[in-house]
């Protein structure tokens, strides 16, 4: 059962996270315009606040999971160095001369 929930990708690559940032303000944005309108015309701010939440809820569905729309570009990483001997491989902190400061 463990190796199901490994199968499920977790990651949003840099444009998806700027798409669902956007979607998420976006749907914010007119569920509280919507809410203040209704709310407003029939003088009941329990409304408002209902809508809000719902536009939340709506928005935490399209944007909280990692979404295939959201990994449409992956990075492209650099292949890993080679490991090489610890001798070889100094501090540079170690290879400078120490200053004094007066």
């Amino acid at each position: 059962m463990l190796s199901a929930f490994k199968s499920i990708p977790t990651h949003m690559d840099y444009k998806g996270q700027k798409l669902a940032e956007q979607i998420f303000q976006g749907v914010i944005l007119v569920s509280a315009v919507i809410g203040f309108i209704y709310g407003f015309t029939i003088q009941q701010f329990g409304w408002t606040v209902y809508i809000m939440l719902a536009g939340f809820t709506i928005s935490c569905l399209l944007t909280l999971p990692p979404w295939p729309m959201y990994r449409k570009n992956p990075l492209n990483w650099q292949p890993a160095l080679p490991e090489t001997s610890g001798e070889t491989r100094d501090k540079p902190q170690e290879n400078q001369k120490k200053k004094k400061h007066k």
